[in-house]
């Protein structure tokens, strides 16, 4: 069906992201301005295809539907995490009533140290309570892309060993009297992955922390999930491992067909900082296909918006766009039916990059959390605001190195 009013589709795509909570129209505002690109980009293709070249008009209107899409993408995703948070309501209880609650709730508003036998922290401060660190973690979750589908695990130490079976055990077919040679045992080899030090240093007026309806401990909460959000994602893709993880683009790679256990594989284009000329599309099912079956069942992709913005023009040789938005509140977009993860800290499309990793990151990556948050109270430094620094242990790094791939921008 032909649109009555196509300049209708892309005046919706440059409004102002749907403010009054209503995700069912955002998503069909997205849905639209979808829509519209889709036959932009056609009426681009043709254009090429009859003149070899594309009308600037059409050049500058994808480019605009481009930007729409990504802005009311960001405003999709960032109401999906304010309707994941409780609400916070005056006269609802602030914190479990337990000793380590209530005391950590006068430490922060007030400093005074009671029952620092529960809550206590060897090094001043005070360790916030369990319900305040699982709201953190929780939160972590959601606002960090590279967290929220990779493996986690809380440690007790400062450092997480991980064995690691390289080969198993030799096995063989025999009849029943046949000789038995011994078989050689199996390889097992060991990944350490250290934990370091994340901080932030909210600050909040005594009149705030004063006020009875604030509840204190997810005020922490929200105050630095986002900063250590950010810090954790950068990390996770390109940390070096001093004072923080190692991220995966960060592990030395290798043409696939070379890949040995330690690198990450990686499927070159063809074509130094861009797609190949014609068939673009085939390098992205080489990069598939390059992963074994096991890990591309929970496979995702993972790359930033500007990335995205270039799969959103490419088609399959049926005439069917590879990216597909997401069609229901909480849901991703896909690329050749993968889940996409959008990581702001994934590297642009250029010469000899990877801005495109493809994996099965629950088993490639993993993410470790030291038990404990703590939090010390500075009312000093910078009155008349009262400091919080609140610090936690992380580590992380790639533990299957045959779980992720990379597709490489380069001749070879």
């Amino acid at each position: 069906m032909t649109d009555p009013d196509p300049g209708s589709r892309e005046t919706k795509a440059h409004a102002a992201p749907n403010t009054n909570g209503n995700m069912d129209a955002m998503i069909d505002d997205f849905l639209g301005a979808f829509e519209e690109f889709k036959a932009t980009n056609d009426a681009r293709l043709a254009e090429l295809e009859k003149n070899r070249s594309a009308d600037v008009l059409t050049t500058e209107k994808m480019d605009r539907l481009n930007r729409a899409l990504d802005a009311q993408k960001s405003a999709i995703d960032a109401q999906n995490l304010y309707r994941a948070r409780p609400a916070l309501e005056a006269g609802a209880p602030r914190i479990a009533a337990t000793e380590q609650a209530e005391a950590f709730s006068a430490y922060v508003r007030r400093g005074e140290e009671k029952a620092l036998s529960v809550g206590s922290n060897t090094d001043g401060g005070y360790l916030v309570p369990g319900e305040t660190e699982t709201e953190i973690l929780r939160r972590l979750t959601e606002m960090s892309p590279i967290r929220a589908i990779a493996g986690v695990r809380q440690v007790s130490a400062s450092t997480y060993r991980k064995p690691v079976s390289l080969t198993g055990p030799a096995t063989g077919w025999g009849g029943e009297t046949d000789v038995r040679p011994q078989t050689n045992s199996q390889t097992i080899t060991a990944i350490d992955y250290p934990t370091t030090e994340l901080y932030a240093m909210p600050a909040a007026t005594a009149s705030f922390l004063d006020d009875a309806a604030v509840d204190v401990g997810r005020w922490i909460a929200e105050e630095v999930d986002a900063a250590f959000a950010e810090q954790e994602t950068s990390a996770f893709v390109s940390g070096d491992g001093v004072n923080k993880p190692t991220g995966f683009l960060s592990v030395t790679s290798v043409a696939e067909a070379s890949w040995t256990w330690g690198n990450l594989g990686y499927i070159a284009t063809g074509t130094a900082g861009a797609f190949p000329a014609s068939d673009e599309s085939d390098v992205l099912i080489d990069l598939v296909y390059a992963l074994k079956a096991g890990y591309r069942q929970n496979a995702s992709w993972v790359m930033n918006r500007r990335s995205q913005s270039v799969l959103r023009k490419l088609k399959d040789a049926d005439g069917n766009y590879l990216w597909q938005p997401a069609a229901t509140a909480g849901a991703r977009a896909s690329l050749m039916g993968f889940e996409l993860i959008e990581a702001e800290d994934m590297p642009d499309i250029g010469t000899d990059t990877t801005p495109i990793a493809f994996g099965d990151f629950r088993r490639g990556y993993l993410v470790v959390d030291r038990r404990g948050v703590n939090i010390l109270r500075d009312p000093f430094s910078a009155k008349p605001y009262v400091l919080f620094y609140t610090t936690k242990r992380v580590g992380g790094g790639v533990q299957d190195f045959d779980a992720i791939k990379l597709l490489k921008f380069s001749i070879t």
